[in-house]
């Protein structure tokens, strides 16, 4: 049985060499192979499914007799595979498909004759179902016009099957009838019986026996345990449960990429996509883009709790809850989705929740916060991944409970902010926000449109990505994003270059060199970081300076510029140390790299933080040779040193006038310098 089993891996490693015989002379014909050549290819060796091949009668007739595609999973698809039973007749078609021939749907030779679904990834992977074909190792042979071909899987196909002992069984149901039958299949126990009776009561039964190739999502019982969730339920929302005309497996998903449902209409639109966590877990999610009275705007996710269920008109996917449907407050989804249990144990503590260790924090820092959450009649959480939380300098953070209370309540806004919200009052600039943390703001900023849009939002120093954004509630939204803030893990020189509010800062440091110090992680830096819409102000006032400061040839006033906004010192000043310093002396002098900055810094109460801003703030103003600068961000940590974003650059006109009114570039001299030495030669030619 061994050589049998090893001589078809030769078969994979050889398969042009011989194309006389057929795959069932492959398979038997061992008296070549060596012993050697059968361990160094033991790994790939698909022995299981050759001995199961060797006891199906009718497979071995087909393999006999009649072309036909076979498709063989390896030893470790079948290491994996958890069921006992694995269909050997569900692995072959009685017709011949090269790789490139495959067509959308394939019957198989299992009774019933269920459907292959054949697709592709982004990547132009090819998959059966949600097995990937391995490409290199597909064998095609032709003998006496019987052409067979032999793909080698990376998964055992698992056909949807009846409970064992059912007097009726399910032969290659449709959606409809899979619905209908559901306690009778192999579901893992999952029943859908509440999903069901609101098809029923909404006369959708159409939707399920649909003719084509559909994807259908259902969400379990355990999804209905709030009680007036199955009323919500009506016949939109069970149209945004499926996605027509497509066959979406799991594996071939493209993630986040939106799928228009049969909820998609002038008045309602929905779209669902697939995406992964980092922790393996697959999850779904509607987006509501247009909602009505009924059914809200915004996200919610469900995770697929069993994936890949094929039936004669698509795939089915079992998730953990409905779509579509918002009616939890943030308090709840934290801790019933993703907090302190999964989907389906309702009272067992769960270590795969999405944001679980978010949840843990929450309480481990007394649950006052979630008190303070829950309070609120409107709120946004941008609340960090499981992956966010592990970092040294936040385990260190962990034990301190009142910086620790600071940093979660960064976390929070008194609003209810989706992307669109943000997005307009972005406005082509930074959007800040408020939090729940005294005189503490949040900037956001969108760059793209649609699904290739990418938020960012700086919090206390640290730029965080927004993964997945308007998670609806019932009382506001939570967006999960990708660090902690707050909490600064990047030096000066990785949060300019990272934060697109200070690009035009780091451009100019970049050309110039200035740049280069400031990953020094051996120095202290207080640096007054001028935003871009301050550079551009300076246009308006000194458009002559202000296009010689992005210029290289004038980087030696740039670099002298960029000087006087960076102390460097055996310590940081926040921008409390400055005020009290200003109040007690009447300025303060910071050492800078060639020189000293004298400034006087003030808070000033009622002082307008933007005036885009619709609420009052008290801020802190620089005063510089008489002007006076607003502090757009103060107190920007980073790990070697601190960032001050100003409103102005600290800057005058004469800093980039040259004497006499004129100023000859490098470039201009060689020029010239050149013409003189032509004329020169010319000369003394004559």
């Amino acid at each position: 049985m061994f050589a049998k089993a090893a001589l078809l891996m030769v078969l994979l490693c050889a398969a042009s060499a011989a194309t006389a015989a057929d795959l069932a002379d492959r398979l038997r014909d061992d008296s070549e192979l060596s012993q050697s050549t059968a361990k160094s290819l033991r790994r790939l060796m698909p022995v299981r499914f050759y001995s199961l091949l060797e006891s199906n009668a009718i497979a071995n007739s087909t393999l006999s007799l009649r072309s036909c595609t076979i498709f063989v999973p390896t030893n470790e698809a079948f290491q994996r595979y958890k069921s006992k039973t694995a269909h050997v007749l569900y692995h072959i078609t009685t017709a011949a498909y090269s790789q490139q021939n495959l067509p959308n749907t394939i019957s198989s030779d299992m009774d019933g004759n269920p459907p292959l679904y054949i697709t592709k990834n982004s990547n132009g992977d090819i998959f059966v179902n949600n097995a990937r074909i391995i490409p290199s190792l597909t064998v095609e042979t032709n003998s006496g016009g019987k052409r067979q071909v032999m793909h080698i899987i990376d998964e055992v196909l698992e056909p949807l099957t009846a409970k064992s002992g059912d007097s009726d069984p399910i032969s290659n149901p449709d959606a409809l009838k899979f619905l209908q039958q559901a306690e009778q299949l192999n579901l893992d126990n999952f029943n859908v019986r509440t999903y069901r009776n609101q098809v029923t009561l909404a006369k959708k039964e159409s939707v399920f026996k649909s003719p084509g190739t559909h994807t259908f999502l259902l969400p379990v019982d355990e999804g209905f345990k709030l009680s007036a969730r199955s009323s919500l339920v009506d016949a939109k929302v069970i149209d945004g449960h499926m996605i027509p005309n497509t066959v979406i497996f799991t594996a071939a998903a493209q993630h986040d990429d939106p799928k228009t449902s049969a909820a998609f209409e002038d008045l309602l639109k929905v779209t669902v996509s697939f995406f992964k966590q980092k922790n393996g877990k697959m999850y779904v999610k509607s987006n509501t883009i247009v909602g009505d009275s009924k059914h809200r705007e915004g996200v919610v996710l469900a995770e697929i709790v069993k994936a890949n269920i094929p039936v004669r008109n698509g795939v089915v996917h079992l998730i953990h809850r409905p779509l579509m449907i918002i009616d939890t407050t943030v308090t709840q989804f934290l801790q019933k989705n993703f907090g302190c249990n999964s989907f389906k144990f309702m009272n067992e503590n769960s270590e795969n929740g999405a944001l679980r260790k978010f949840y843990e924090v929450i309480m481990d820092n007394g649950g006052a916060v979630l008190d303070d959450i829950n309070n609120l009649s409107e709120v946004t959480i941008l609340a960090p991944s499981n992956e966010a939380w592990n970092s040294s300098k936040i385990n260190n953070l962990l034990a301190d409970r009142k910086k620790l209370r600071q940093i979660l309540n960064m976390h929070i806004i008194k609003d209810r902010l989706n992307v669109e919200k943000i997005r307009q009052k972005n406005a082509n600039l930074i959007a800040q926000v408020p939090t729940v943390n005294n005189n503490t703001f949040l900037y956001f900023n969108v760059r793209g449109e649609g699904s290739d849009a990418v938020i960012t939002v700086e919090g206390g120093g640290v730029n965080a990505t927004v993964i997945q954004a308007d998670v609806a509630q019932t009382n506001g939204y939570v967006h999960i994003i990708d660090h902690v803030l707050g909490v600064p893990y990047t030096t000066v020189l990785g949060k300019l270059e990272s934060d697109p509010m200070m690009s035009d800062t780091y451009k100019m440091g970049e050309f110039s060199h200035f740049n280069d110090q400031l990953n020094n992680t051996q120095r202290l830096f207080t640096y007054f970081v001028p935003r871009d819409k301050g550079w551009q102000k300076t246009e308006l006032d000194y458009p002559s300076a202000h296009k010689k400061l992005f210029m290289p040839d004038f980087s030696y006033h740039s670099k002298s510029i960029l000087e006087r906004h960076l102390a460097i010192a055996d310590r940081v000043y926040t921008m409390k140390d400055l005020v009290q310093y200003s109040q007690e002396s009447g300025s303060v002098i910071l050492p800078t790299f060639r020189d000293s900055l004298k400034i006087r810094v003030e808070e000033e109460n009622g002082h307008l933080h933007d005036e885009y801003a619709s609420h009052e703030w008290t801020g802190y103003v620089i005063t510089w040779n008489h002007k006076k600068i607003n502090v757009y961000r103060p107190d920007v940590e980073c790990t070697n040193g601190i960032i001050h974003v100003i409103d102005y650059p600290i800057l005058e006109e004469k800093d980039v006038v040259v004497s006499g009114g004129s100023y000859l570039t490098e470039s201009t001299i060689c020029i010239t310098l050149a013409n003189l030495i032509m004329i020169t030669v010319a000369k003394l030619l004559n």
